[in-house]
């Protein structure tokens, strides 16, 4: 089993980058994917007004305990009961997601190098980056569909926390990275070169 995280800021490319790995893997090279942001913690307790005020670029947003414990279990071999996040309501659902272990798993977010624990168990650390004006037009997009916000919500919201936690706990994450991805999941050269040392690795993983 190979582990990979994949970190970056926000609209940097994440997901472009991760859903063109698994469209390039091969039928048997099975990849399953952990968003961070399905382990946010429940902030059910708090009223709405309160839960729309959180800073979820923080890295204390984030229950790092499930979700290593989590990844441990898939790679001992068991199958976990993922949770989910609603981002209209800011609270944990009662519905989870079963996964089953997999050949490659990757563990994708904003945070991920920010807590070692997780990192420990990472065999390839990737950083997607991007520029500063294209991120932003990305997090207005798809906040704007995905998530139900106004254009004057989104930019608020990326002046107060978006962009200071980048530079605080995001951007200085990058030097943990193995591998950087510049321009997002545009960089097919970028992507590559990694999906070769993927194969690489998962290759010697299987030899040992």
């Amino acid at each position: 089993m190979l582990i990979i995280g994949i970190a970056g800021g926000s609209g940097s490319g994440k997901t472009t980058v991760v859903r063109e790995i698994a469209r390039r893997m091969s039928p048997h090279e099975h990849v399953t994917v952990i968003p961070q942001d399905s382990y946010y913690k429940d902030q059910g307790h708090l009223s709405m007004e309160e839960r729309q005020a959180l800073n979820f670029d923080h890295p204390d947003s984030i229950d790092w305990d499930l979700l290593v414990q989590q990844l441990r279990e898939l790679k001992a071999g068991k199958a976990i009961d993922q949770p989910t996040y609603s981002y209209i309501t800011c609270t944990r659902q009662a519905e989870t997601v079963h996964v089953e272990p997999s050949d490659i798993i990757i563990v994708e977010g904003i945070l991920i190098f920010t807590c070692k624990e997780l990192m420990d168990e990472l065999d390839i650390k990737v950083f997607v980056d991007a520029d500063d004006d294209d991120r932003l037009m990305r997090v207005i997009t798809r906040d704007i569909v995905e998530r139900g916000k106004n254009v004057e919500w989104v930019i608020d919201r990326y002046t107060k926390t978006v962009k200071p936690m980048y530079l605080q706990f995001i951007a200085p994450s990058k030097r943990y990275a193995d591998i950087i991805v510049p321009q997002g999941g545009h960089n097919k050269v970028a992507i590559n070169v990694l999906l070769s040392g993927i194969r690489k690795m998962a290759k010697e993983k299987e030899q040992e």
